[in-house]
């Protein structure tokens, strides 16, 4: 699903991103940890394309991300508020959303539906724009469109902050029925390791922009992501 191949980033000439090789196959739980600085977001960026690397190829499905732009029909991300339309209503997003994803309008109303749990009630039918809204309902928004029209490709860069505890397990739970009814990928950056190593199962440790651990999860993991971080 991904490859990526002697990638690199530099910012005022220090290297933020020094990737020889990762392979990330599809229907994969894939989660990126690191303290601040160690390359997280750069990584997501220079898979969306939303950056230009300083070397090598970043490639989803065989398709080089910046060279063309089919592998934007299977992927779906929520990275910051930048991804929102804020100006918008949700109902307006969602419209807009869907309808750059094919959907009809009979599909955006299904999904929607689908994803009442997880809005709790305080999404849809206020009469807000999304910059009127709190950051936690502004993410449950960026995180619902990211998985609109069943992309097989899913990037979310900390898709946990300023959710409430509820909301935070509702979209743990989403993430593994997205994986286990549509073998969706998913790319899930976070600092909050309990959570990563739950819904994850292959963690990659950055540091200083390369890879210092790769870790199939299991019932030690977290207790060993604790102890690397605590040193």
């Amino acid at each position: 699903m991904i490859t990526v191949n002697n990638l690199s980033k530099s910012y005022s000439g220090a290297k933020v991103l020094d990737l020889p090789q990762l392979m990330i196959p599809k229907g994969q739980s894939f989660g990126l940890v690191g303290n601040n600085g160690a390359g997280k977001t750069t990584l997501f960026r220079l898979l969306l394309d939303l950056i230009r690397a300083e070397s090598g190829t970043a490639m989803i499905n065989g398709m080089n991300v910046a060279v063309s732009d089919q592998w934007k029909h299977i992927t779906g991300a929520y990275l910051d508020q930048g991804f929102l339309i804020d100006f918008l209503s949700p109902e307006e997003f969602f419209e807009f959303t869907g309808n750059v994803k094919g959907m009809s309008k009979d599909d955006i109303q299904l999904f929607l539906h689908g994803m009442e749990e997880f809005f709790n009630g305080e999404v849809l039918n206020k009469k807000k724009l999304i910059r009127n809204l709190s950051m936690g309902n502004q993410q449950k928004i960026g995180v619902a469109a990211a998985l609109m029209g069943r992309p097989e490709l899913v990037l979310l860069d900390e898709p946990f902050n300023s959710l409430d505890p509820t909301t935070q397990i509702r979209l743990k739970n989403l993430v593994k029925k997205q994986m286990a009814e549509h073998q969706t990928t998913f790319l899930i950056s976070s600092h909050d390791l309990n959570h990563v190593t739950e819904v994850c199962n292959r963690i990659v440790v950055l540091h200083q922009g390369r890879i210092e651990h790769d870790i199939l999860t299991s019932a030690d993991t977290l207790s060993e992501l604790e102890a690397y971080f605590a040193v």
